[in-house]
């Protein structure tokens, strides 16, 4: 255990990072998915490791695929070399995400054996990885913890809907922080200098413009998105044991669809000037203040033609708010490449900076989409990173 005064500064390599996506949860179908596996990043992940650096990024977020590591009771991170000789090879710093919203299946996401099993998992993610990289690790340990409770309690997205629906959104946040904190306390024992990065969705939500009287609902569902920051620092559940230390670094992930009214979930369209949207270099400002701890875009993208303009814009407002004295650390390009929706293995989202083009032989080309480079260049020199 440590303070949170011994951690050092940002030891980012890059500005920019990657990320690949790594879900490994059971979707609204019923199907475990392996988004890994699905993009190919596990067979090409050299390869996709030397187009980062072409691009100028050192950094890649990655996930560890728990349901795939633990078999048994027994751990096997054969699935993680790949991943780590690449990084290596080619001074990659890796962000690792160890629940990306899956977990084994024997195991009962509200049981008490979930924060146990997690934080022997994470302990012994943290030994392997010590014993197969020569640089100080990054952890993210529950990926978006808010969004998992929404996804899980209120959407039907994630199992183990309808079990967890009905009010325990609370419940299951609670879980998660008390989850994640044992999991850093795991990996500190073995690693005392590894960093750890909390991401959740950065949101803003307003009320209808007939409904002033839902002002404060619009409030109370907007400030949802401090709570599991709140606990982990322990300014609020504090049974949960959490403390300042915990919350080391700040990652939010941002896209179009971040901001809607309450109740009737209408979006405030990005692509249609809504403006009653609030910048993005506020929203980082609001985070900060509250916690003055270095953020981080953790995630960010569009999709189609309009990922170029979404870029330029986020380039635009980070560089407000580094302005305004806030330590922006960096950009996440999530995806990197691109991926299927969740749901429909047949949809690509043209979300990445590289397409995924099948080719005749069932490997998924890497093609960059020459237009999103170009602006994502632009953004570079605007941030001279």
């Amino acid at each position: 255990m440590r303070s949170k005064d011994d951690t050092a500064d940002s030891m980012f390599r890059s500005f920019w990072m990657g990320g690949f996506e790594g879900a490994c949860h059971i979707n609204s179908l019923g199907q475990r998915l392996d988004m890994v596996a699905a993009t190919q990043h596990d067979l090409y992940v050299d390869e996709d490791y030397a187009r980062l650096s072409e691009v100028g990024i050192q950094v890649a977020r990655e996930s560890l695929r728990w349901p795939l590591i633990e078999r048994a009771g027994r751990f096997d991170f054969g699935s993680a070399i790949p991943m780590l000789q690449a990084a290596n090879r080619y001074g990659v710093q890796v962000i690792w995400t160890l629940c990306h919203y899956g977990w084994p299946e024997d195991l009962d996401l509200l049981s008490p054996a979930f924060v146990d099993r997690f934080a022997r998992f994470s302990g012994a993610a943290a030994r392997f990885i010590a014993d197969h990289s020569e640089w100080p690790p990054l952890y993210s340990p529950v990926n978006e913890i808010s969004f998992i409770c929404w996804a899980v309690c209120c959407s039907g997205l994630m199992h183990p809907y309808p079990a967890c629906a009905g009010g325990r959104d609370h419940e299951l946040k609670r879980q998660l922080v008390r989850a994640a904190i044992a999991a850093i306390e795991a990996i500190w024992d073995v690693d005392p200098r590894a960093r750890i990065v909390h991401i959740d969705p950065l949101i803003h939500v307003i009320a209808p413009p007939d409904r002033p009287d839902l002002a404060e609902a619009a409030r109370a569902e907007r400030d949802s998105m401090f709570e599991a920051w709140d606990m982990l620092r322990g300014s609020r559940d504090e049974d949960l044991g959490g403390d300042p230390k915990y919350l080391d670094l700040i990652g939010v992930n941002y896209y179009h669809c971040n901001q809607w009214e309450c109740l009737t979930q209408d979006r405030l369209h990005w692509h249609l000037e809504d403006p009653r949207r609030q910048p993005l270099h506020r929203l980082l400002q609001e985070v900060y203040e509250r916690y003055r701890t270095p953020l981080l875009i953790g995630e960010t993208s569009h999709v189609g033609v309009g990922r170029g303009q979404w870029i330029r814009e986020i380039g635009a407002e980070v560089d407000l708010a580094q302005r305004l004295g806030i330590p922006i650390e960096g950009i996440c390009l999530y995806p990197i490449i691109d991926r299927t929706d969740w749901d429909n293995d047949s949809h690509w989202h043209n979300s990445g900076l590289w397409d995924l083009v099948p080719d005749e032989d069932g490997r998924l080309q890497r093609v960059i989409n020459q237009p999103y480079w170009a602006d994502l260049r632009e953004t570079q020199r605007l941030l001279g990173r």
